[in-house]
């Protein structure tokens, strides 16, 4: 019986060593955090692709971050070569339009008021305020499977984080209800040890250095007048105007009346001779194709030379983002 006892006792004590030195789930969360709080910046890069039905559209990503909440993040289409930036520093939170010589500011909580696929804060965030969360180990990659929150887009509910053995994250794939991927973060690089000046995230300093190889050209015609695929029930075009833009431009107005009634604005981009800041109370809300300045009752961006308004008191902000999407996935050039 004394031999017995022991053997258990043995094995009991085998066991418990074993599960101890099991690196798991909340190891990974304990790390991940550690290393998170003693980072002092970073710098990574990357490629982002979101899809819309059939069509994808690609940005290469180069990511800023330098302690006290300073965020750089340069979105540039894989396919133009547009390039915006979406810029938070002491003074609060900007998209810029170089090409314009262009911004809009934004008292935002950005980056933290939803989830971001190329930032490792707000990846984290998720992982960790998501207590339904999934976890799986292989044998090279430790994979989150976490809730989302997309507030332009609901049907956006969850996300895959890959991260290495070493804890480096390598791919966020993020799903719609029906399980399909919508859009895709993959990592090529990501420096734990850069350190930045503070003009880095100067709003002066990003305007005047910014790409001039941008292929984005000003236009003064506006050729094909684009129509909204989505227009809410008993809502119909009542009319459309076409009116000239100062000395080189036009300006193409479509009115639509009804239950839910709003009004589309369509006009050439041109570059203004001293940078514009304009206020914006919302929300950056990353499109298909582009940046958007998201505020009450109305979203504003730019693609291939046009600028795009959408203005109305009777769309909830869901409805005006749907009007949005379907005419944002329209122009030529993605």
């Amino acid at each position: 019986m004394k031999k017995i006892a022991t053997l258990c006792m043995m094995v009991a004590c085998s066991l418990l060593l074993f599960g101890c030195g099991k690196y798991g789930e909340k190891d990974v969360i304990k790390d991940l955090t550690k290393q998170m709080d003693r980072l002092k910046g970073y710098h990574l890069t990357g490629t982002l692709t979101i899809k819309s039905n059939e069509d994808s559209y690609k940005y290469n990503v180069d990511a800023s971050f330098k302690k006290d909440n300073y965020y750089r993040v340069s979105l540039k289409n894989v396919t133009n070569n547009h390039e915006q930036i979406i810029l938070k520093n002491a003074d609060g939170v900007y998209v810029l339009t170089p090409t314009l010589n262009k911004s809009f500011k934004f008292q935002s909580e950005w980056p933290f008021n939803s989830s971001q696929t190329y930032l490792l804060q707000t990846l984290l965030k998720d992982i960790k305020e998501d207590n339904k969360r999934k976890f799986q180990q292989t044998d090279k990659q430790y994979i989150f499977t976490t809730k989302v929150n997309y507030t332009s887009n609901p049907d956006l509910i969850n996300q895959k984080i890959y991260l290495d053995k070493k804890l480096n994250i390598q791919k966020v794939e993020v799903y719609n209800k029906d399980g399909n991927i919508q859009m895709q973060m993959e990592f090529k690089d990501i420096d734990r040890k850069a350190t930045f000046k503070n003009d880095r995230f100067s709003l002066k300093e990003n305007m005047s250095v910014a790409s001039t190889d941008d292929e984005v050209a000003t236009v003064s015609k506006i050729d094909d007048v684009i129509y909204p695929m989505y227009v809410p029930d008993n809502t119909h075009l009542e009319s459309q105007d076409t009116v000239k833009k100062g000395s080189n431009g036009e300006r193409v107005i479509l009115n639509f009346t009804g239950d839910k009634s709003f009004m589309l604005i369509q006009e050439t981009a041109s570059k203004e001779q001293d940078m514009l800041t304009i206020p914006v109370f919302g929300e950056p809300e990353i499109l298909t194709s582009s940046v958007a300045a998201v505020s009450d009752g109305s979203v504003s961006w730019m693609s291939n030379g046009i600028e795009y308004y959408v203005v109305s008191d009777k769309l909830s902000q869901q409805e005006l983002l749907e009007v949005v999407k379907s005419v944002s996935v329209m122009p030529v050039g993605k």
